[in-house]
């Protein structure tokens, strides 16, 4: 089996009805990072059991009502990724909750194993904080909703990332697969969905390489509903096709006690964000905000 056969999961190779996308921590054999993509038809409810995962429910398209612990959430979520910034849930471990939809959706489901039981909320879209990274061909939208600073939680890091067509992203190349005063141990799953042209669907591309001792070599196409597993090795670029805005959310956790994102960048690739600073944020950034967008406003 390749890496891209074990590490690029195609749209629709691990659903698992009602869920359309399944990585657990035992199928991506690893310790603590999942995700789930539930569907709904209109009028439909779905029992959530969290077990001994944090978990957020992140409306991808479409609007729900989470019930947990006696709390009922009313979850605005957007038409698309890319129409609007979502509102979501937080859902403890050990919880057993009903997500339904009177209008029907897909609704992400992003999880990590954890120790703390920390309480179910409704988390606004307003909250989020939206940053622009990178410059010039290299500039991307990134939606900071589970970050540490922005969301108390155990493990789960994760955030979303909208990139426009013709740029890159996750870039310049790098790895967070060690525990070092400048670097954390983290896995992580990228989820894909790629904005349609006029004649059907979009393309992206994904590469995740590895070091000499630890070898991992990825280069998919990705579509709307893949799924690539970066369990070490340097991840980027994420390719933005001509013509196709590129989404993708980020679920990370990993074994160390303190919850924290850093990274190392590729020392062969790192000069890159030097040149940033003489180069403008893309003009079409951001892709989204708050505000319910069009398809046609992209």
């Amino acid at each position: 089996m390749s890496s891209n056969d074990k590490y690029h999961l195609p749209a629709g190779s691990t659903a698992a009805p009602p869920f359309r996308t399944v990585v657990t921590p035992e199928t991506a054999g690893w310790g603590y990072s999942g995700l789930r993509v539930l569907e709904l038809a209109p009028g439909q409810a779905q029992e959530i059991d969290t077990g001994d995962a944090e978990t957020l429910v992140l409306p991808l398209d479409g609007d729900c009502t989470v019930t947990v612990d006696g709390h009922e959430f009313a979850v605005t979520g957007r038409r698309s990724v890319f129409t609007r910034v979502t509102d979501f849930v937080y859902l403890p471990r050990d919880a057993r909750a009903v997500v339904s939809s009177g209008s029907g959706g897909r609704f992400a489901l992003p999880s990590a194993r954890c120790e703390r039981r920390l309480a179910p909320r409704y988390c606004p879209a307003e909250d989020v904080p939206v940053e622009l990274r990178g410059a010039g061909q290299s500039s991307r939208q990134v939606n900071n909703f589970c970050t540490p600073g922005t969301l108390d939680a155990d493990r789960l890091i994760a955030c979303e990332v909208l990139t426009p067509g013709s740029n890159w992203s996750s870039y310049p190349p790098h790895k967070h697969d060690e525990a070092t005063a400048t670097e954390c141990e983290l896995e992580e799953i990228y989820y894909f969905e790629v904005a349609e042209g006029p004649h059907g669907p979009g393309i992206g591309y994904q590469r995740v390489y590895g070091t000499e001792d630890r070898p991992i070599d990825v280069f998919a196409e990705v579509r709307s509903e893949d799924t690539v597993l970066i369990p070490h090795g340097w991840h980027g670029p994420s390719m933005a096709a001509p013509g196709y805005d590129l989404y993708y959310l980020n679920v990370m956790a990993g074994p160390g006690q303190e919850r924290a994102w850093r990274i190392c960048d590729d020392p062969a690739h790192g000069w890159v964000r030097q040149t940033w600073a003489d180069q403008d944020t893309d003009r079409r950034l951001p892709l989204t905000s708050t505000e319910e967008r069009g398809e046609q406003e992209r």
